[in-house]
C-alpha cells in the first residue's frame, strides 16, 4: 500500500487497536485516534495498517490544514459520530483527587457497622447509570410507535434524571462529562 493513501482523515484498521482515523502525518509516524485506545503512534514502516477508507480532506494547504478545522475538532466529531452509531462506550475518567478514595456509609445505629466502598467502584456504577440512561435516549428517539409528544414527554423524565445525578459531578475528571438536568440545558 501506497503511504501517500495514509494522510490525515483516513480511515484505518490495526490488528490490536482495532479501526481508528489518521489525525497526523510525520515522516516516521502516523498519529492514529483509536475511540477506545486514544492517539497511538504507529510507525509509517509497520505492515499491520490496513487502508479501510481513504481520506475525503483535500490537500490544499498541506495534509488538508486549509479546511479551518483542527485536528482536535475532527476527534470530537469522529468520537461522537462512533459513539453515537456504533454502540461504542465512552472512555469517563474519574478525578484524580478521588483514586484510590474509600466511600464510608456509616449508619445512624452505632451498633451497626459501617460499609466501605472502593470510590472507583462507586463511580463506575454511576458511570453505567448515565450510559444506561444515554442508551434509553436513543431508543426511544429511533422508536417509530412514539408520536413527538410522547417522545419529548419521555425525554424529560430522562433530563430530570441527569439532574437528579448532578451531585456525581464531583466525581468526574473533566467537566464536559458531567450530569446536565434541565437548568444547564437552557444556560
Amino acid at each position: 500500500m501506497e503511504s501517500n493513501e495514509f494522510k490525515i482523515g483516513t480511515k484505518v484498521e490495526h490488528p490490536q487497536f482495532g479501526t481508528g482515523i489518521i489525525t497526523k502525518v510525520t515522516l516516521t509516524t502516523y498519529t492514529v485516534f483509536f475511540l477506545n485506545k486514544g492517539d497511538k503512534e504507529i510507525a509509517v514502516s509497520f505492515q499491520g495498517l490496513k487502508l479501510v477508507a481513504p481520506s475525503n480532506l483535500s490537500d490544499e494547504g498541506g495534509s488538508g490544514s486549509g479546511s479551518g478545522v483542527s485536528l482536535q475538532d475532527l476527534e470530537k466529531v469522529f468520537t461522537n459520530v462512533l459513539r453515537r452509531y456504533a454502540d461504542f462506550p465512552e472512555i469517563v475518567e474519574l478525578g484524580d483527587k478521588w483514586k484510590k478514595g474509600l466511600m464510608i456509609l456509616k449508619p445512624g445505629d452505632h451498633t451497626l457497622k459501617p460499609k466501605e466502598i472502593p470510590v472507583e467502584s462507586f463511580f463506575h456504577k454511576v458511570v453505567m447509570v448515565r450510559d444506561r440512561l444515554r442508551v434509553l435516549e436513543q431508543r426511544i428517539n429511533s422508536n417509530e410507535a412514539l408520536s413527538d409528544e410522547e417522545k419529548v414527554g419521555l425525554q424529560q423524565y430522562i433530563t430530570r434524571c441527569y439532574g437528579s445525578l448532578t451531585t456525581f459531578n464531583v466525581l468526574f475528571k473533566y467537566k464536559q462529562q458531567y450530569f446536565v438536568g434541565e437548568k444547564g440545558e437552557q444556560e
